[in-house]
Order: C-alpha cells, then sequence, then structure tokens
C-alpha cells in the first residue's frame, strides 16, 4: 500500500505546523508547571503529580483544542484551561493505566512509569489528584466565558473521561483480553477508552470560544469521530512496526497481553487503508470553516504519520 502521505497535498512543515505545535505545547507546559507550582499538596505527591504530566507527551488533546478554537474563532484564556484540564485527565489516565492492575507497563514516554518510580500508592494518588485537578481548572470562574457554557464543558469532560467514556473503554479493553472481538466491538471499545477523550478536545476547544452553532459543533463532532478512531488504529499499527526506543513505551505490548487489535483483526496493510479513510473523513466534515481549520487538518494528517 503506498504511504498515506501521498494523498495528502500540503506540507504541513511549509505551513506553519510546527510552529504551530511548539507554541502551544510550551504553553500548555508552561502553565501546567504554574498550577502544579502554585498547589500546596504534599511534596512527594507533588513530585509524583509533576512527573506523570511534565516533561513529555505529544500533547495533541491540547493542541485538538486549540486547534478547533481556531477553527470557531481564536482562543481564549478559556482555552488554555481547557488544555490544561484536558492534559491533566490524559496524564492521569496513562498514570493508571500503567499500573499492575492494568497493562503493567514499566516505560512511559521513555521514562520509568510513574508506579515504578515512586511506587503504586503514590502513583493512584498522584492519577487521582490530576484527574480532580483538571476538574478545578475547568471551574475556575472565567470572563472569557459564559456560565452556561462553562458548566456544559465541565460535563462534557466528566462524561467523557469517565463511565461513559474513558473509563468504560479501559474497562472493556481488560476484559477483551484473550478474547476475539468483532470490529464493531473493537470501535465501540475505542471510541470510548480513546475517542471520548479526543472528541471532548475538539468540542471544549470550540466551546471556550462560546460557539454555540449548533451545525458547526456537529461537524466538528463528526471531525472527531474520525481522527479519534483513526489515532487509535495508528497506535496498534505502531506496536507492530515500531520500535521502543521511538515509541517511548514497550513496542508489542498488545500483542504480549493478547490484546485484540485493529492489526490482528484487519491485517497490516488493511489497516493503515482504514486510516487513509478516516482521514479523509475528517477532512470532508471540516469543509464548513473554510482555511480557519487549516490546523485541525494538520493534525489530522500527523496523527495518521506520527512514529510514536
Amino acid at each position: 500500500m503506498s504511504n498515506p502521505s501521498s494523498s495528502i497535498s500540503a506540507s504541513t512543515e511549509n505551513t506553519g505546523f510546527i510552529d504551530f505545535c511548539e507554541q502551544y505545547r510550551g504553553l500548555v507546559e508552561t502553565n501546567i508547571d504554574r498550577h502544579l507550582s502554585n498547589s500546596t499538596s504534599e511534596a512527594t505527591l507533588l513530585e509524583a503529580m509533576r512527573y506523570g504530566v511534565l516533561g513529555g507527551g505529544k500533547r495533541v488533546r491540547a493542541l485538538l483544542a486549540y486547534a478547533a478554537a481556531e477553527a470557531a474563532c481564536a482562543p481564549t484564556t478559556m482555552t488554555d484551561a481547557a488544555a490544561i484540564a484536558l492534559e491533566c485527565i490524559h496524564g492521569y489516565s496513562l498514570i493508571h493505566d500503567d499500573l499492575p492492575a492494568m497493562d503493567d507497563d514499566d516505560l512511559r514516554r521513555g521514562k520509568p512509569s510513574c508506579h515504578i518510580a515512586y511506587g503504586e500508592a503514590t502513583a493512584i494518588l498522584a492519577g487521582d489528584a490530576l484527574q480532580t485537578s483538571a476538574f478545578d481548572i475547568l471551574a475556575t470562574p472565567n470572563p472569557d466565558i459564559t456560565a452556561q457554557t462553562q458548566l456544559e464543558m465541565i460535563n462534557l469532560l466528566a462524561k467523557a473521561s469517565g463511565e461513559q467514556g474513558m473509563v468504560a473503554g479501559q474497562s472493556i479493553d481488560l476484559n477483551a483480553m484473550n478474547q476475539d472481538l468483532t470490529l464493531d466491538q473493537l470501535i465501540t471499545m475505542h471510541r470510548l477508552k480513546t475517542g471520548a477523550l479526543i472528541r471532548a478536545s475538539v468540542a471544549l476547544g470550540a466551546l471556550s470560544t462560546n460557539l454555540d452553532d449548533k451545525n458547526l459543533l456537529s461537524a466538528l463532532v463528526d471531525y472527531a469521530e474520525a481522527i479519534g478512531l483513526a489515532f487509535q488504529i495508528q497506535d496498534d499499527i505502531l506496536d507492530v512496526t515500531g520500535d521502543t526506543s521511538t515509541l517511548g513505551k514497550a513496542q508489542g505490548a498488545d500483542a504480549a497481553l493478547n490484546k485484540p487489535t485493529f492489526v490482528s483483526l484487519l491485517g497490516l496493510d488493511q489497516a493503515q487503508q482504514k486510516t487513509q479513510e478516516l482521514y479523509n473523513q475528517a477532512l470532508a466534515a471540516l469543509s464548513p470553516f473554510g482555511p480557519k481549520a487549516l490546523r485541525l487538518r494538520q493534525l489530522a494528517h500527523y496523527i495518521i504519520q506520527r512514529h510514536n
């Protein structure tokens, strides 16, 4: 199969995408660091929280929030809050996913997992604290947004990260080990485990600008549905084709746990083809936004081309 990039006309490098990523990754890192620096938490717990959420990661969810805000209007201080909250939720989920009772991974972002560095009990507490910090950040009064929209954002993140979203997907995933899943069941699992927070990232970014056009919000959800699934399929592909040093986590971990994946169900070629189909669906969903959705289009490209 040809490389998916062969069907992509615009180069991400020559249209400011790298600068966009560096700008907002740096801003997110600075804002999270500032938030945690103001914490009065117990020292070891705070150190473990910082270890779990700072100093690495692609910041895809935060970047999606900023890109969606650009497509809707322009980022605001509430977009900053949403980006930090999303990364705190993501950081918490990774700390807990790596625990021996879950995926039992010793490596994350090229360094020892939080429970290896700080012990299981502290890692669990650090994850718990990051989760609640996300809602503290999102609930802080903000003059750039209406109270009703802010409440909608809090509700959306809660559903995406809890038993109606990410946690439900993780539960299905744990119960799927050594089991045969149909393709539809696998898609459902990952639309919850990975896709729910990605959908929330795009929606929160748009809502942070007070966007209330239901048709435009629906188009963004369609985009996020497609790239959320593409993100997971690319993860499954990289688990087969990548290497541990590049991935920053153990290569072949899914196969070692006998987890069903898109590659195990479809084969490598068809899995790659599926990411291209989803990419095309994502671009089609963005048509109402015109050039304002450039960063969302570039992020879709990045998601199916990334190597870690």
